[in-house]
């Protein structure tokens, strides 16, 4: 059977079983779900940094979703393409995807669903050496043993609504079975290293970054806006997985949500000023959101 390798195991996130197992472990404890929950959860928008990072609110979601579904038959997981410079979605659609939690099966029918509907190529090699989808995999493995997926890599392009739309479709009439669509994207890289300072530096620099320029684009995922978001976030800077966000916010549009909700919304450099106690002229925004 064909089977992906992880590439960054030991990078992103621990390499072995138990210290995988264990580092998921310790997001999901620490995990705190004040907000009240919608009682059917059909997608959610998760961060995709080293899990010291955005560990934590990929575990929110994904708790979330444990909370209201204890079983999830198949996520289908939007990627940010960060190295993939094709025109059209590219799907995984056979085998599996390895992680040191173990192997994630493919659900290829669903798959091919997807191919046979939406503007989209069947291009398991686009995958190979993106993080954004691997780094979900453990908690899904964890939290759902046994749940299949369908990784898809998402361009930045007015075809990411259409398969969204599609993939909703697809979704809606699947009834005997619970699909959930997972987005995968960080918010605004600020800072020289990232090439993207239009306020310049310091605090107030960051600030906008976080409280204005990552808000818009929580706001347009809140309010079903994936046009609008798709748009904003190529213009703004505000996401580096905008094709993944708006067929996320597109498909739970399909799916009859009327508003998504927040769960969390933090940058690295307060992460890392509360687990490291120190602070950089950098930062990005991570985001996590359930629909």
């Amino acid at each position: 059977m064909q089977a992906r390798k992880p590439v960054v195991a030991g990078q992103f996130y621990p390499g072995q079983h138990d210290s995988c197992a264990s580092a998921i472990h310790e997001c999901l404890e620490a995990v705190i779900i004040s907000e009240q929950l919608p009682e059917t959860i059909v997608a959610g928008i998760v961060p995709h940094a080293g899990w010291t990072f955005s560990g934590g609110l990929a575990a929110l979601v994904f708790a979330a979703i444990k909370q209201q579904h204890e079983k999830v038959n198949t996520f289908v997981i939007f990627g940010a393409a960060h190295g993939y410079v094709g025109a059209l979605p590219a799907v995984s659609d056979k085998g599996v995807w390895a992680t040191p939690i173990g192997e994630a099966v493919i659900d290829e029918e669903l798959a091919n669903d997807i191919l046979n509907t939406a503007r989209a190529v069947r291009d398991p090699s686009a995958h190979l050496g993106e993080h954004s989808i691997e780094v979900q995999v453990p908690f899904i493995q964890d939290l759902f043993p046994g749940a299949k997926i369908v990784p898809v890599l998402v361009p930045p392009t007015e075809q990411a609504v259409e398969l969204g739309t599609s993939v909703g479709e697809i979704v809606e009439k699947r009834e005997d079975k619970k699909l959930v669509c997972i987005g995968s994207t960080d918010l605004t890289h600020y800072g020289p290293r990232y090439g993207f300072a239009p306020m310049g530096s310091g605090k107030h620099a960051l600030d906008w970054a976080k409280n204005v320029n990552d808000k818009k684009f929580i706001d347009l995922a809140l309010k079903l806006k994936p046009v609008e978001l798709l748009a904003s976030a190529v213009r703004d800077g505000s996401a580096c997985g905008p094709g993944a966000a708006a067929a996320t916010v597109a498909a739970a549009k399909k799916l009859g949500c009327e508003r998504g909700l927040l769960l969390g919304h933090m940058t690295s450099n307060e992460i890392m000023l509360e687990k490291m106690g120190t602070t950089s002229a950098e930062a990005v925004g991570y985001a996590g959101i359930v629909f």
